[in-house]
């Protein structure tokens, strides 16, 4: 099973990014899916997760409002459509699965994603 991230960038304060996470394997619907980030020199840190069936998902404070998890069974991606960029959502951001349903714990995820860079500007 492998994860593959892509999407991130560089853009201006206020404005939206979507990253995509392809899922490589034959179980997607076995997996609750979550993004997390890493900023410089900072730990990583939850961002959102989606359930196995996709009816719950959750978010950290700092992008509820902001950013919307979604899942494509056909595709086999995790989407992260992410508006009003602030500079402080400057990070490495990473996909995950999960086996053992949804989490805001890393130590749930159990395949990890290569990451990608998101680069805000003011």
């Amino acid at each position: 099973v492998q994860l593959q991230a892509s999407g991130g960038g560089l853009v201006q304060a206020g404005a939206s990014l979507r990253l995509s996470c392809v899922y490589n394997g034959r179980t997607f619907r076995s997996y609750a899916m979550a993004w997390f980030r890493q900023a410089p020199g900072k730990e990583r840190e939850f961002v959102s997760a989606i359930s196995r069936s996709g009816s719950s998902t959750y978010y950290a404070d700092s992008a509820k409002s902001r950013f919307t998890i979604s899942r494509d069974y056909a595709k086999n991606t995790v989407y992260l459509q992410m508006n009003s960029l602030k500079p402080e959502d400057t990070a490495v951001y990473y996909c995950a699965a999960s086996l053992g349903g949804t989490s805001m714990a890393q130590s749930e995820y159990d395949v990890w994603g290569q990451g990608t860079q998101v680069t805000v500007s003011s």
